[in-house]
């Protein structure tokens, strides 16, 4: 059995330097032919981007910027070269950001990361990702039955039933949140009930070393993926164990923070993306998080770029259980209620679960924690504590959103 999904993943280096700066072009010109792109790039000759260095000379686009873009050209802002009846789904991701689905088979290139996450055909998988709405769940679902498994669409919640299909049905790799696997696992355990799962691939929140020898302990292998529900698959972990392989048909960049300047690899910066994707394609989309380049080759004999994995935002959005939260959010939820003055989101890990609080500064009214924190899940799909504080508590250093975890 190979230990590699195709021969792409361990052909030379600087072929698929080449094969990626002749495809430049041919990008670029499909995604001149849509006005949101053309508004971003401006007068531009494709023939002339055909190197990594051309490409850092064009713009950024920021993925926190989607949200504005679309609201002010709905759907899509103008930013797809075909048209909405092109695609096959169109999802709707905490933000809003829209996002859409294209018609081919394992369209967001995830089979190879689950994989290199050792799912292989026949496999049975529960899918704990959320199918309502977000991407989530359809991400790893098309990659895995690409690869000839048979997926349980289960979602994410409903800890009950889920013990009941590990019990019925005995699927032996799961893909969710770590934290999910954690509280599922351990709820089976509670009820009697035991463990089929031997492979796993997390994504959506927080992967320590505890938490990976905790399921190695299990009888679990757990590998990271890093996706976005905007172009699918960017890096995924491999049994080289150190760092994650960036996948093929993205163009991977890490640039300083604030600016699109490359930086040094193992210099900490931005994450920048540009897909291949014909029908979707995306000319350095910049996404937020912060990262590094593993310098040399991974010991898994692949020989694509490797990265340090997720090192923190390099705005205040943040990833709680999956799902994007922004600072919009808290600007919509002070909208909401002009009894709060001002709000700080606090997010942190408490026995291996991300959890929130928000902390607001307003004056002492009945239900107001309630009230608050209602709204709080509303709009971000998420649950969190509310404290109230005086006024004048909070610090003054324009933050709304602060990620404690390590």
């Amino acid at each position: 059995m190979s230990d590699h999904f195709d021969a792409l993943e361990t052909r030379d280096p600087e072929e698929r330097e080449r094969d990626l700066a002749r495809r430049l072009p041919q990008l670029l010109a499909a995604a001149l032919r849509a006005p949101g792109w053309r508004g971003q790039l401006g007068a531009l000759d494709p023939t002339s981007i055909d190197s990594r260095a051309a490409l850092a000379r064009l713009p950024l686009l920021r993925k926190s910027d989607l949200i504005g873009l679309q609201a002010a050209t709905p759907p899509l802002a103008g930013l797809v070269p075909g048209a909405m009846s092109d695609f096959g789904r169109v999802f709707a991701s905490p933000g809003p950001i829209h996002e859409v689905e294209g018609r081919r088979d394992d369209c967001w290139r995830s089979a190879r990361g689950l994989f290199a996450a050792g799912l292989r055909a026949g496999d049975l998988v529960l899918n704990t990702f959320s199918y309502h709405l977000s991407p989530g769940g359809f991400i790893l679902d098309a990659g895995a039955r690409a690869l000839g498994c048979t997926v349980i669409p289960a979602g994410p919640g409903n800890t009950e039933q889920q013990i009941m299909l590990l019990a019925h049905l005995q699927p032996c790799a799961y893909c969710g949140t770590p934290d999910f696997l954690k509280i599922l696992l351990e709820a089976a355990e509670r009820a009697g009930v035991r463990n089929p799962l031997r492979k796993a691939v997390v994504s959506g929140a927080a992967f320590p070393s505890s938490l990976q020898a905790e399921f190695q302990a299990r009888g679990i292998e757990a590998y990271q993926i890093y996706a976005t529900a905007d172009l699918g698959l960017v890096a995924y972990e491999t049994p080289g164990r150190a760092g994650m392989v960036v996948a093929e048909d993205v163009l991977l960049e890490i640039v300083r923070t604030g600016t699109g300047d490359p930086v040094a690899d193992g210099e900490v910066g931005e994450v920048v993306v540009t897909s291949f994707d014909p029908d979707r394609p995306w000319i350095r989309l910049a996404l937020g998080d912060l990262s590094a380049i593993v310098p040399g080759a991974s010991t898994c004999g692949r020989t694509n770029l490797r990265i340090r994995g997720w090192l923190g935002r390099a705005d205040q959005t943040t990833k709680v259980k999956g799902m994007f939260v922004r600072p919009e959010q808290i600007a919509e939820l002070l909208r909401r209620h002009p009894e709060v003055e001002r709000a700080r989101l606090i997010v942190s890990r408490n026995n291996d679960a991300d959890v929130m609080i928000l902390r607001v500064e307003a004056r002492q009214s009945p239900g107001l924690e309630t009230s608050v924190a209602q709204t709080l899940r509303s709009i971000t799909k998420l649950g969190g504590q509310v404290e109230r504080l005086d006024r004048g508590s909070l610090p003054n250093d324009g933050k709304v959103i602060e990620d404690t975890r390590a």
